[in-house]
């Protein structure tokens, strides 16, 4: 007994061929115009590895990987970088930051700086996973395990380090062929210029005097550089040494004239349609912490950072902790005051504010990595131990 729908004609015996030919053909022209007029990914652009929000990089591989889990600044966040002491660490994070929207061809706002602070970024070295030096030297003592555990343990490794990564892929595509991705960060080279065609791009806001409050006129420039750009457009702004009095008039030091262009920049930033990120730095030494500004400041803030450079001796770098024979010494130590989270939706993570971490400038690098104390001064053993980098003995931990 044969089962057979019913209400369907039956066919006379011609050639189905052809029949189911031409609707696999319909089927599949849907799905290839759908595929041709998909987007493409914006360069220097990838989700979050924590909540898929658009995700930009800071041109600092290990300061992405501190922003809260999502391995870069999402796209709408501000970043304040504060910095003690005379030191200028906060400007070679700023450097970065401009130098990597420069390479990924983003439109970058340059706030109260001359061209000459353009001429002056770092020099593309290409990406940063593909010049690291200390991923280079671990490939021949690495043990061949399975692929999921090829990163454990290090620093850097957690969401953002597993589930993105940061330089060129090679992924096979539908056809075989090697899908080529460009990188989402770059390594730059302090002691070269950087040369790419975009630097020409640059726009440059001055602090012109004008009938108008200095911060609103900056605010409206902004405005209009975003507005005039083509859709989809990325924007870095960046503004160095905020309220600097060799750079600002005094009176831009009032509560009542920077607070409100934070929180219109902040509004900017969230517009719909804009894609945009702001780094902002200031010193501490002339506007500490515990005024009320700069809490205020700071509550505006998506992230909040504050590096604090060690004494410079040599002595002191040499004793400082974190360092071993094979690390170079920290420079000084960086605090994570807030972190770009989104408690309301589930987003982030901010289990690294308040840990420790050094710092270390190096000409290729900012490597930030975990503090940690060198041995007691009276424990003879434990400095031994630590400058010659050998394993203890089975008769040392024997009880």
């Amino acid at each position: 007994m044969s089962f057979r729908k019913r209400n369907i004609g039956l066919s006379t015996g011609g050639d189905r061929t052809g029949s189911v030919n031409a609707s696999a053909q319909s089927q599949q022209a849907p799905s290839a115009a759908t595929a041709a007029a998909a987007p493409e990914s914006t360069p220097g652009v990838r989700p979050s590895p924590d909540d898929g929000r658009p995700t930009t990089s800071t041109g600092t591989p290990s300061l992405d990987n501190i922003l809260a889990g999502h391995g870069g600044l999402p796209i709408g966040k501000t970043l304040l970088v504060e910095e003690n002491g005379t030191t200028d660490f906060a400007g070679a994070l700023l450097r970065y930051y401009a130098a990597e929207g420069v390479v990924q061809d983003h439109r970058v706002h340059v706030v109260g700086m001359p061209e000459q602070w353009g001429r002056s970024l770092p020099g593309l070295i290409g990406p940063a996973d593909s010049v690291d030096d200390k991923q280079d030297k671990r490939k021949g003592e690495r043990m061949k395990i399975a692929w999921r555990y090829e990163r454990l343990g290090e620093f850097g490794a957690g969401i953002a380090g597993s589930r993105a990564t940061s330089g060129d892929q090679s992924q096979p595509t539908a056809d075989g062929s090697p899908d080529k991705r460009p990188a989402f960060c770059h390594a730059f080279d302090l002691t070269k210029r950087l040369t790419h065609p975009s630097i020409a791009n640059l726009n440059y806001i001055p602090l012109t005097p004008s009938n108008e409050p200095l911060f609103t006129t900056i605010h409206k420039r902004l405005d209009a550089a975003i507005a005039s750009s083509p859709p989809n457009t990325v924007h870095r702004i960046v503004i160095p040494s905020l309220l600097n009095p060799t750079v600002y008039p005094p009176e831009s030091s009032q509560p009542d004239s920077v607070l409100p262009f934070l929180h219109s920049l902040r509004a900017l930033l969230n517009t719909p349609g804009v894609r945009a990120t702001a780094m902002i730095t200031i010193p501490l030494s002339l506007f500490p912490r515990a005024t009320g500004l700069v809490r205020w400041m700071e509550l505006i803030s998506d992230g909040v950072i504050e590096l604090c450079p060690f004494p410079h001796s040599a002595d002191a770098l040499a004793t400082s902790g974190a360092a071993t024979s094979h690390e170079e010494p920290p420079q000084g130590m960086l605090k994570t005051h807030r972190l770009p989270v989104l408690h309301e939706r589930g987003g982030g993570s901010d289990q690294n504010v308040g840990q420790d971490w050094a710092f270390t400038l190096s000409r290729r690098r900012f490597e930030i990595k975990p503090f940690s104390l060198p041995p007691a001064e009276g424990d003879k053993e434990g400095q031994d131990g630590a400058v010659s980098g050998n394993m203890p003995k089975k008769a040392d931990l024997e009880f």
